[in-house]
């Protein structure tokens, strides 16, 4: 049975769809971006490999579109991010990139305290 109302239905929303791909992120953003999908997805889900997160943010940026919400994972890192000792390269790199966030004015910035701390920025929709 379906979960929501038909495509073209009267709400004139379509039905929610899930892409699961499961390969290298750079790869498969770039890939989507070459495919023309620019701007098609509401929602992206960053949790890879550390020192790509500012890669994989800004092509997840192109792919969002206006409104749309990018969740990035990990980013207090069990804390790691204020332990000024920690010098590890995953932890630096999360430095940097939180602090790339924090500039960031093409996104509204919520971060949620639970789990390692997961950041969720909306894409600003663009006034005319």
């Amino acid at each position: 049975m379906p979960s929501g109302p038909p495509s073209g239905s009267a709400t004139g929303r379509r039905r929610a769809k899930i892409d699961l791909r499961i390969a290298p992120a750079e790869e498969t953003l770039s890939g989507l971006i070459g495919d023309g999908q620019e701007e098609q997805y509401d929602f992206a889900f960053i949790d890879a490999d550390k020192t790509g997160y500012g890669i994989y943010f800004e092509e997840c940026m192109k792919l969002a579109r206006p409104g749309g919400l990018i969740a990035v994972d990990n980013t207090l890192w069990s804390g790691s991010v204020i332990d000024s000792s920690d010098q590890s390269a995953d932890t630096i790199a999360i430095r940097a990139f939180n602090e790339k966030l924090q500039a960031d004015r093409r996104i509204e910035l919520s971060l949620v305290p639970i789990g390692d701390g997961l950041s969720l920025a909306m894409k600003h929709v663009e006034k005319s």
